[in-house]
């Protein structure tokens, strides 16, 4: 089955620009252990087709790990802006600190060693020390999961199946080139084994895929019903003094969105009260929406042209220095609401 799988991964391996192919492995090229670290964080909750562009932009900017070590935080969770769950930002410069303090800026080999690291967990762990050092670890994602439930027909639905089919991988895992077989199952997953409409008549695994053979595949895997997200409400302030410089603050590092700039706000609650930075005439904008994880927000967007008082909250940011790409998903949503009440005329400006 293994020796089935890689042959079809030696000649359609997906073409990532962190990845190292067949072909290159043949002529002695060596996984980039910086490069597959960087990967597996930022796809972590998020698509390859969104993570390719954040991966090239990261490692023009910061071509090693011992580049990024030396980042300043701010510019690389600007970098980040985008790609969600920022504390992932602040683990990957955590990280790549303790790499240079503690390993000599050579990312270490084993998943004990790896799992030690700020923000590495054990599925990241396990796809470094396979990817990057062909360690026969078990790397299972949620392509993993879906053809391992079909090849086996497992009916126990997710997440309660999870240990089920990391035991089937684990059993599937080989000694030799087990980073090649973790990405070959996770390329079957995406482009084959897909979640709906599996192209099952050019599986290389078809054969002994049980699913197939007793026609459930379109019901694998089996997930457990989604429970609705709780909805939270909220006020985002934007305001704009007569030379343009737009009111923003930097949240706290702990807790969502942390240490990332954005607009001053209310908590985000059930009902939550108004709480302007400053004195103002403030007026609604409109809506802007935004589903995270565990919870659906709508923030009440106001907008007011402020005098130059020092707010109570946050502070202003020049009008040649603010970039709304640098905000994360939901302030620039908030922006976007906002940015056409504050079309704020520049000093010198002819009308």
């Amino acid at each position: 089955m293994t020796a089935a799988l890689l042959a079809w991964y030696d000649r359609h391996a997906r073409l990532m620009p962190w990845r190292t192919g067949p072909v290159e492995k043949v002529a002695g090229i060596r996984p980039d252990p910086y490069r597959v670290w960087l990967s597996e964080v930022m796809l972590q909750q998020t698509t390859v087709a969104a993570v390719r562009k954040y991966h090239e932009r990261f490692t023009t900017l910061w071509p090693s790990v011992a580049d990024l070590a030396a980042a300043e935080d701010a510019d690389v969770m600007a970098e980040w802006a985008g790609l969600g769950y920022y504390a992932r930002a602040r683990n990957l410069l955590k990280c790549a600190r303790a790499v240079m303090a503690d390993h000599g800026g050579r990312f270490p080999d084993t998943h004990d060693a790896l799992i030690a690291l700020p923000g590495i967990g054990p599925y990241t762990a396990a796809a470094i020390a396979a990817i990057a050092f062909d360690r026969p670890e078990t790397v299972v994602d949620g392509n993993v999961e879906r053809v391992m439930s079909r090849l086996f027909d497992v009916s126990t639905p997710l997440p309660a199946a999870k240990p089920e089919l990391t035991a089937h991988a684990a059993r599937l895992t080989p000694r030799n080139r087990p980073g090649d077989h973790a990405q070959a199952v996770m390329d079957l997953g995406a482009t084959i084994c897909t979640p709906r409409n599996p192209a099952c008549g050019i599986c290389p695994l078809r054969a002994p895929c049980l699913a197939r053979q007793r026609g459930t595949q379109d019901e694998r895997p089996v997930k457990a019903p989604k429970k609705p997200k709780p909805q939270r409400t909220g006020y985002a302030y934007v305001g704009r003094r007569a030379d343009g410089a737009w009111l923003v603050e930097t949240r706290p590092d702990k807790g969502l969105l942390g240490g990332m700039l954005g607009f001053p706000g209310s908590e985000w609650g059930e009902t939550p009260e108004p709480t302007p930075p400053l004195r103002a005439e403030w007026r609604p904008a409109g809506e802007a929406r935004h589903v995270f994880t565990h919870f659906a927000l709508t923030l009440t967007v106001m907008v007011a042209e402020l005098p130059p008082a020092n707010p109570e909250r946050g502070h202003f940011l020049a009008a040649d220095r603010f970039d709304p790409t640098a905000l994360p998903t939901v302030m620039r949503k908030v922006h976007e609401v906002a940015a056409p009440h504050l079309d704020v005329e520049r000093p010198g400006a002819s009308g």
